[in-house]
């Protein structure tokens, strides 16, 4: 099957208008609490496929200001986050920053053009960078020319993509159930302190609370090094696989780019090793961090990230204790900056950590090491999915790969 088309504007293809936020200030607490989702830029960035996690919730009040849309609409990034795509996964309201375009079910899908977008989104970008903000507006979206072949190559093409992302969305679900499993565990034995033997145990007042007898309460310090090796230019290699900040979200990496070291940024320096935890200083309230499992040889973190290295506990037990809302809001506390509040080495290092007996976090380890091991492993199936995924997109846009050969693929 041959990919033949006409050429439309988005606004031809269905119905494309932003969403709105007429109440100033935006963050009065009086629009928020209530049952209406309330989707922002970054909720879109981080979503794979369909848009699930939002940042808030409206209430009636702030729905009068704002417009619900409905689920399966495409939801396009027009500032901060320019071009990045969703399908909402349930009603929302979404401020003017992000798009929404309902399709003309006669012509396209929403996912198709939510790979089409993906497709020129370098395009939209390049034409969206300003003096101050980059901003794509709607007036520029509407610009664009997309070439749309008939429905049934459409929905084809969305077949063939699709299968990629679902293979994405359930191994995304196995992830969760795992780490919720972990999680539990560590909840469980760390927090309500109901750990194998912990009916014979004598609580005794803590810095951190009651805690058993037997426990500590150490310095970061003394169980983990933090930022323990820095890459040297003269020693480089040709090669690096780079973490940056924007390639880390809540407990995964989206994205390790491969560069020459040459033309790596400045900030590429921290070296990372098998469970090492990466954190990022600035603006901690946003949680982006994450456990390494078998780095690829040569990669390398920015310096936005503290890398802490397990040197006499579990990294498995390392890993929860500095991922928990408690930590999280230590960091918060300690962070410096007006407008990019950020930590720093000392603050980890000065940080306080529970350290139970060695005999509970080796029963801890050996019950959590495989789930981790198991989800980091799904993650790296995932990342190889979306670059075979984002190698065809194009190539199926274009028409370069005939479209019966990407059925036979998949059969």
């Amino acid at each position: 099957m041959s990919l033949e088309g006409e050429v439309f504007t988005l606004d031809e293809l269905g119905y494309l208008g932003r969403g709105k936020s007429k109440h100033r200030p935006r963050n009065d607490p009086q629009l928020y609490g209530g049952g209406y989702p309330f989707v922002q830029t970054g909720d879109v960035k981080a979503a794979n496929l369909y848009l699930k996690n939002y940042s808030g919730t409206y209430n009636d009040f702030g729905l009068a200001q704002s417009k619900l849309w409905k689920k399966g609409t495409l939801v396009i990034t027009i500032a901060a986050n320019i071009a990045e795509t969703a399908v909402l996964g349930q009603d929302s309201c979404f401020p003017d920053s992000v798009v929404g375009f309902e399709p003309n079910e006669d012509k396209v899908n929403s996912f198709f053009i939510k790979y089409y977008i993906d497709h020129i989104k370098r395009e939209m970008q390049s034409i969206s960078q300003g003096t101050t903000q980059d901003n794509l507006s709607l007036e520029k979206l509407r610009t664009f020319k997309l070439k749309v072949p008939c429905k049934q190559s459409v929905d084809k093409i969305t077949e063939v993509l699709l299968s990629y992302d679902n293979l994405i969305e359930n191994n995304n679900r196995r992830i969760a159930i795992l780490e919720e499993m972990a999680q539990s565990l560590y909840r469980e034995w760390f927090v309500k302190f109901r750990f194998p033997g912990h009916d014979q145990c004598q609580m005794v007042d803590s810095p951190l609370g009651m805690i058993p007898e037997e426990w500590e309460i150490r310095k970061l310090e003394d169980v983990a090094d933090v930022n323990p090796e820095s890459i040297k230019p003269k020693s480089a290699p040709e090669q690096i696989h780079y973490i940056d900040i924007k390639s880390v979200s809540t407990g995964k990496i989206d994205e390790v780019r491969t560069l020459s070291f040459s033309e790596a940024p400045s900030r590429a320096r921290r070296i990372v090793r098998d469970q090492d935890v990466i954190w990022a200083t600035v603006r901690p309230n946003r949680r982006q961090f994450s456990y390494i499992c078998k780095p690829i040889e040569n990669t390398i973190a920015s310096t936005g990230f503290a890398v802490l290295r397990a040197k006499n506990i579990p990294a498995s037990y390392l890993y929860f204790f500095t991922t928990t809302d408690s930590f999280t809001s230590y960091l918060v506390n300690h962070a410096s900056g007006a407008a990019y509040p950020a930590v720093n080495t000392s603050d980890f290092n000065n940080a306080d950590i529970l350290l139970p007996s060695d005999g509970i976090l080796a029963q801890f380890d050996n019950a959590v090491k495989e789930t981790l091991i198991l989800s980091e492993n799904l993650k790296r199936k995932n990342e190889n999915l979306r670059k075979q995924r984002d190698l065809l997109l194009p190539k199926l846009i274009s028409g370069q790969i005939d479209l019966s050969q990407a059925e036979q693929a998949l059969a």
